[in-house]
């Protein structure tokens, strides 16, 4: 079963203690946000949708709740429920040792629904900017089975191992970022210090200056008293880029651009195939059809491309065709995991073939990520020498013709 997407709706209310309240309420309709309302113990005075006068803003002080955040509330939930605790006191208990700030003020709450005779996936599918749509979709099928304390396993293993991979991804990507800064930090230095230095010296020689040195002395020029210009239109063209990749062609040109780029290409795919397959063992093996869990592992998809795909892939299978057929048809994933897919859609045992998949790209990323640092520690030093030799050779052939000159006169 797949909740509803939830609407955020403004609401004003008396609490249990008589006494005035107002904030935001998630809910399917605004019929349903009266009735949680009411829920709680709280009598609604006008429910709304929120605009920019009681819209209500909130501060993120804990900051984003991570996977590792999620992968040590659910082993420890886990642990708590193995032990014979209910989950009411589980949560109490949760409440005050979670690092995270907002995963712990998201606990109580929880906590206080749950008490109020909400379902523990009912109360954190109204949180969900902390509680991803795999957890609660997971947490239902959990309780409806009455396998909760197997559900949150499951769950600690699937994003201990979600977060493995993007930190290996992250750290594919931090290394040159850092490079190009330093990079750009240095030539920035030497054409505002480095060449003005120079430039009286070519001024007072009145020596004729190769090209080259022409168009490092103006890009100087230009740095030092037009630098309001330089800095507007970097900030202009930052903006103009994030507006067009919030765009749906910006989305997949960008999602095309990551797949098809020299040497991160290979690490997008390989990361993407090792989500996909991961999400889809963990869904299914809990008992959630396919369609439904197809659906959830298309939001978690970040490359746009790949999303549509995905969704793609669930239409047909909604139809009834094989997964793994449309899988290959669109192109974009590798043939083993086409292949592997087929094969566990003909011996039945789709979760365990899935999770076997999983493992290998799990595999393959840290090995392309290896290969990515590997590959990308010459090619940034490559990369700086042929930006800065220009720079010193603009600025050393006319001082070694002035010296020349000098010499022979």
């Amino acid at each position: 079963m797949i909740r509803v997407a939830a609407t955020a709706f403004a609401y004003t209310a008396i609490n249990a203690d008589g006494k005035q309240v107002k904030g935001t309420i998630e809910a399917a309709s605004l019929d349903a946000a009266r009735a949680n309302l009411k829920n709680q113990g709280m009598t609604p005075i006008s429910v709304e949708k929120p605009n920019a006068f009681n819209k209500e803003l909130s501060i993120n002080i804990g900051g984003k709740v991570k996977a590792k955040d999620l992968q040590v509330f659910c082993k420890q939930m886990q642990s708590i429920l193995h032990a014979g605790v209910t989950v009411v006191q589980a949560l109490g208990m949760l409440g005050d040792q979670c690092d995270n700030k907002k995963l712990q003020n998201a606990v109580q709450e929880v906590r206080v629904l749950v008490e109020k005779g909400d379902t523990l996936a009912g109360a954190m599918s109204t949180m969900p900017d902390v509680f991803p749509s795999i957890l609660i979709n997971m947490v239902e099928a959990g309780e409806a089975s009455g396998s909760l304390e197997v559900t949150f396993e499951r769950m600690a293993q699937h994003f201990e191992k979600d977060a493995k991979i993007k930190g290996m991804v992250m750290q594919a990507m931090i290394y040159p970022i850092i490079l190009l800064i330093v990079i750009i930090a240095v030539v920035i230095i030497m054409l505002v210090k480095v060449v003005p230095s120079f430039q009286d010296t070519f001024d007072s020689a009145g020596a004729s200056l190769p090209g080259l040195t022409l168009a490092v002395v103006a890009i100087s020029n230009f740095l030092i008293q037009k630098w309001p210009f330089f800095l507007g239109g970097v900030v202009l063209a930052v903006v103009l880029i994030r507006m067009f990749m919030q765009t749906d062609r910006g989305a997949v040109f960008f999602g095309t651009l990551s797949m098809k780029m020299p040497i991160f290409g290979d690490l997008t795919v390989k990361s993407a195939c090792a989500r996909l397959t991961r999400t889809l063992s963990t869904l299914m093996a809990s008992g959630i059809p396919m369609v439904a869990a197809m659906e959830i592992v298309t939001k978690l998809m970040s490359n746009r491309l790949i999303q549509v795909a995905v969704e793609d892939a669930k239409n047909e299978v909604e139809r009834g065709v094989a997964l793994s057929q449309p899988l290959e048809d669109c192109g974009i994933f590798p043939p083993l995991l086409c292949h592997m897919t087929r094969i566990g859609e003909e011996t039945g045992n789709m979760e365990e073939m899935l999770e076997k998949v999983a493992d290998y790209y799990d595999e393959e990323v840290e090995a392309a990520t290896k290969a990515v640092t590997a590959i990308l520690e010459p090619l940034i030093i490559v990369l700086m020498a042929l930006i800065v030799v220009p720079i010193m050779g603009a600025i050393m052939a006319p001082m070694l013709s002035i010296y020349s000159v000098a010499e022979n006169s």
